[in-house]
């Protein structure tokens, strides 16, 4: 048997521009998408079973195929025809349904660790499509790299240079439908009006590209989102916006000693919220796989 550990990281998007529909119901997005240092633990191990095995310290995280995780385990062993089992440990700190990724995000840091145990038993373009068929942003997290996303989110040109922005996470206490989210929104892009280069050459103007197609119809269920934003942009905020199809609303500082001082003041007034501050993985600091 062998086992390894990982840190798994969260991420943010930037930006979320949404473009248009497919015909297969899927939406095009163009998103910028940041790797952050909110972490779930995973501990895998490779062998003394005979099948996917699965714990996990949320009660709410199902241990069995409902969980992306599992699934990602149990295609990689499909895939490469290994007969050993998979025994999975996650430890979630990401919070759930939080538009910060943790789901997709375990599931893709599985399979680079899989893919490592087993001295790469899929070649780079196979493990990329394998991710890719367990969901849109499952091969994000293979990398963990800031990452432009086109496509349906599953088409990746990394960035490099980035800052790596102080921030402060606060999801109010809400479960989003993310599925519904993208059904009743009203498409009004043709194209994605933000560029990558334009957007690197002044790094901390950050307000003129906080953007989320979603935020409207979220907003429109949860008014809390506004009043979160809201509160992060009076209290020092470069800009805030809310992450993916939410509830989680981020703001970007200056300096970790502010977000961290924004943190203990979220704490206070929104106590029944998860609160957190963090700052983004603007490097090969977000790919380490191992510790």
């Amino acid at each position: 048997m062998t086992t390894v550990e990982a840190l798994v990281p969260a991420k943010i998007n930037l930006w979320l521009e949404v473009v248009g529909k497919r015909p297969d119901g899927y939406h095009e997005l163009s998103t910028l998408m940041l790797p952050i240092a909110v972490y779930d633990h995973l501990e895998v191990t490779l062998g003394g079973t005979d099948e996917v095995l699965l714990e996990c310290t949320h009660p709410d995280v199902p241990h069995d195929e409902r969980n992306l995780a599992w699934r990602a385990a149990d295609r990689f062993r499909r895939a490469t025809g290994i007969a050993q089992g998979v025994r999975i440990r996650l430890k979630k700190n990401i919070p759930v349904g939080a538009g910060l990724g943790g789901g997709s995000a375990d599931a893709g840091v599985l399979l680079a660790l899989l893919n490592d145990l087993t001295g790469g038993a899929l070649d780079p373009v196979t493990l990329l499509e394998l991710a890719r068929g367990l969901g849109a942003d499952v091969a994000f997290f293979l990398h963990r790299r800031p990452s432009l996303a086109t496509g349906i989110g599953e088409q990746l040109e990394w960035v490099d240079g980035l800052p790596a922005y102080p921030i402060v996470l606060i999801k109010p206490p809400v479960m989003v439908p993310t599925s519904g989210i993208y059904q009743r929104l009203t498409l009004t892009r043709q194209r994605a009006l933000i560029k990558i280069h334009a957007f690197k050459a002044q790094p901390w103007d950050v307000q003129r590209v906080l953007e989320n197609d979603l935020e409207s119809v979220t907003i429109g269920d949860f008014p809390v989102i506004l009043q979160i934003k809201q509160w992060l942009l009076r209290n020092g905020a470069l800009g805030a916006l809310m992450s993916g199809s939410g509830p989680t609303v981020f703001g970007i500082f200056r300096t970790e000693e502010q977000s961290q001082n924004i943190a203990e003041r979220a704490r206070e007034l929104w106590s029944e919220s998860w609160v957190q501050a963090a700052r983004v993985l603007s490097g090969s600091d977000g790919a380490c796989l191992h510790y």
